[in-house]
């Protein structure tokens, strides 16, 4: 349980970093890192996840920063797949123990299924690399605090690739919380869905959390992130099909002063365009729709920082690609220019409620 101390000095640790980091790649993100001539030495296990082609392009993008040794696909149909693929071209295939035993490694990238994130996380970190982790982070929490465990005891870093920590729009709504611009916030929402074929189904239906999991979890660590750990989680499961998929999903979660729902399906044509999330206070509201590329409205009963009291629609600016703010922080992290926002801490809270909300033991 947190107390209301606890739940601020969480809230801090998880924000403020991040929210520098966040405004700084959305202006100008070359000059977010220091110059430095060597190159960080970087491979990619797995191509299945769904982002791995984009971190790949987002690595050989940023070739003055990333060297990228090889990828990994032990799957051959996989592998053939992806090698017909822009972002693949010309790159080394080889073996998992070639990779980790390649001279002067220091990043893996881990796009594997999700069933083998975190088991290839694990075996990076004890090879003493550092590791950029898809989500979500596996069906055992047990699992996963272990991983992080032992990257504190080697001071390696696991980043996730949460799809919205970098997002402008969703940095100005922390800020706005955070800083007390909104008062009090007691609601807060989100919506994230899409609609998808029966193949797709099918391979969802390897993980009981259904949408919830695979869908839901971004929002849900933008969650953590804006109110922190909730206290109470509960999931509301529904089979709008009759393939045993869990494909429209609802969540609560409980706060000392704040209620707040995620929804997700995989049955909604032109899902993208609704997709949402919203903070509501007793001074103001800050409404991100569409996610991406995002719009938010901010209404503020009073001015604060740049902005003036009333309803506003701020100008973002993302430079680059939806990839690019995860990779220029882990250059800075691996160089030792800073420390990650999201620690383990933050991590651990978010992968706890994805698992409660989506209806899952919290280990398989």
């Amino acid at each position: 349980m947190y107390t209301d101390n606890s739940r601020r000095r969480f809230l801090r640790d998880a924000s403020s970093a991040a929210l520098t980091l966040a405004a700084a790649s959305t202006l100008r993100p070359h000059l977010a890192w220091s110059q430095t001539p060597a190159r960080i030495r970087v491979g990619q296990i797995g191509t299945a996840h769904a982002h791995a082609s984009g971190k790949m392009e987002t690595l050989r993008k940023f070739s003055d920063t990333y060297e990228v040794v090889g990828v990994v696909e032990p799957d051959p149909k996989r592998k053939e797949s992806a090698m017909k693929q822009k972002a693949y071209a010309g790159v080394r295939w080889i073996s998992e123990a070639e990779l980790l035993n390649s001279e002067g490694l220091q990043c893996v990238v881990v796009e594997t299924g999700i069933s083998e994130l975190v088991p290839a996380a694990q075996r990076c970190v004890d090879a003493g690399m550092h590791v950029h982790l898809d989500k979500p982070a596996g069906q055992s929490l047990t699992a996963f605090q272990e991983l992080h465990a032992a990257a504190t005891r080697s001071d390696r870093c696991i980043q996730l690739g949460y799809m919205f920590r970098y997002n402008p729009a969703f940095a100005l709504a922390a800020r706005a919380a955070h800083d007390g611009w909104l008062g009090t916030v007691f609601e807060a929402s989100g919506v994230m869905s899409k609609k998808i074929g029966q193949a797709a189904r099918e391979e969802l239906k390897k993980y009981p959390g259904g949408t919830m999991f695979e869908l839901g979890c971004h929002l849900i660590d933008a969650l953590v992130w804006m109110l922190g750990p909730p206290e109470k989680t509960v999931p509301y499961v529904r089979h709008t099909l009759s393939d045993g998929l869990a494909d429209n999903m609802l969540a609560t979660f409980e706060y000392p002063k704040a209620t707040a729902t995620i929804r997700t399906s995989v049955n909604e044509p032109f899902g993208f365009r609704r997709r949402q999330f919203t903070l509501v206070g007793t001074e103001g509201v800050a409404d991100i729709h569409p996610l991406e590329p995002p719009i938010i409205d901010l209404a503020l009963e009073k001015p604060h920082g740049e902005f003036k009291s009333g309803v506003q629609t701020p100008q973002l600016t993302r430079s680059g690609g939806r990839y690019d703010g995860d990779f220029i922080d882990l250059a800075m992290v691996i160089r030792g220019e800073k420390q990650l926002a999201w620690d383990a801490k933050h991590d651990l809270a978010v992968h706890e409620a994805i698992l409660r909300a989506s209806d899952m033991p919290l280990d398989a």
